[in-house]
């Protein structure tokens, strides 16, 4: 039966799946009776051992791969330890720091959330991810700068500082008088607003008559603003850093899993869909392998945790993908602090 209770486990049962998890979890291969014998006090002979681990497969807690004579624990097995047995790390002063330095290196918010998932990847190595708040940039400039005949480049300041650029089509006989008529309007009229509002606030101008832009100015600006909405919307708000991670020594006997996992990664918009279920979660998301449709097929785990705004509200969710043999009590503290760094960034 599966969904075993902890509870439920006589003591002798609940040390012997511990030995057999946490050895499995360390190197990767079944654990036998013989192994663990010698790596517990148990006082228990193989032939005990291997009643009990007979039982434990009957429970659905364990399973013997192939023909092997160890045993494994299964996701059920998994599920049960992470939520009941699991001895959480804290990460150490060091992994503190290093996480702690990437988040707040400087830069933009965007470049922080690169350099901590890198950061996050490295210590944990798993693949890091982050899902970028979804927010548009506030207009404080905006100028276009000819390019040829046909395209200009669209420059973007935002209140933040970032300095952003864009290659807009012009229609034949723009003059250039109109691309300097437009970045004046744009930067006075629509400073302080988002894309959204900017496109809002231009439309109900023109279409008052109040804008005082002649004919060519008024599409420059409506194709200016078009191609960073565009651009903006089919932006991935999925980082991915440390794929590289997930091909371990282990992985040559796996090679299929592999490639199915790696598959899955690049189809960010599956993994962000993911992402967004922990984002109503007031903390830790742990999804261990089929779990989650996604990973059925390549066994994975995903680790994450929601973090927040100075509003206090949830902007974006932060995590790891791996193999489900994780080292989840060094890895489920290091993702959690990692969110509360980002929460302190984004304060």
């Amino acid at each position: 039966m599966n969904g075993t209770p902890i509870t439920e486990l006589s003591a002798r049962a609940r040390e012997v799946f511990r030995v057999v998890v946490e050895s499995y979890l360390g190197t990767g291969a079944p654990v036998g009776s013989r192994t663990i014998s010698k790596l517990a006090s148990l006082n228990l002979s193989p032939a005990s051992i291997r009643n009990v681990m007979q039982d434990l497969e009957e429970a659905g807690l364990l399973a013997a791969p192939h023909t092997s004579a160890g045993r494994m624990p299964t996701e059920s097995g998994l599920r049960l330890f992470v939520d009941g047995m699991m001895q959480a790390a804290l990460p150490s002063a060091e992994e503190q720091a290093a996480i702690e330095g990437r988040a707040r290196g400087g830069g933009t918010i965007e470049e922080a959330l690169v350099a901590t998932s890198m950061a996050l990847s490295g210590l944990s190595a798993c693949a890091g991810i982050v899902l970028v708040p979804r927010r548009e940039p506030v207009l404080r400039q905006f100028s276009f700068v000819p390019l040829n005949a046909m395209q200009a480049i669209a420059v973007l300041v935002g209140t933040d500082g970032t300095v952003e650029n864009r290659v807009v089509d012009l229609p034949p006989g723009m003059p250039p008088s109109a691309l300097v008529e437009a970045g004046n309007y744009m930067s006075t009229r629509l400073a302080g607003l988002n894309l959204s509002e900017a496109r809002g606030r231009m439309d109900e101008e023109i279409g008052r008559g109040r804008a005082a832009l002649d004919l060519a100015s008024a599409d420059l600006v409506a194709r200016g603003l078009a191609v960073w909405s565009e651009d903006g919307a089919a932006r991935p708000v999925l980082i991915v850093r440390g794929a590289a991670n997930l091909i371990d020594a282990t992985a040559s006997a796996d090679l299929e899993r592999v490639r199915q996992l790696l598959d899955e990664i690049e189809g960010k918009e599956e993994i962000a869909r993911l992402l967004d279920m922990a984002r109503g979660a007031q903390g830790m998301k742990i999804f261990i392998g089929s779990e989650n449709k996604l990973f059925s097929l390549s066994g994975s785990s995903v680790i994450a945790a929601p973090y927040r705004g100075g509003d206090g509200q949830v902007v974006g969710v932060v995590g790891v993908i791996g193999p489900t043999r994780l080292n989840y009590a060094r890895v489920v503290p290091m993702v959690d602090f990692t969110a509360q760094a980002l929460t302190r960034l984004m304060a």
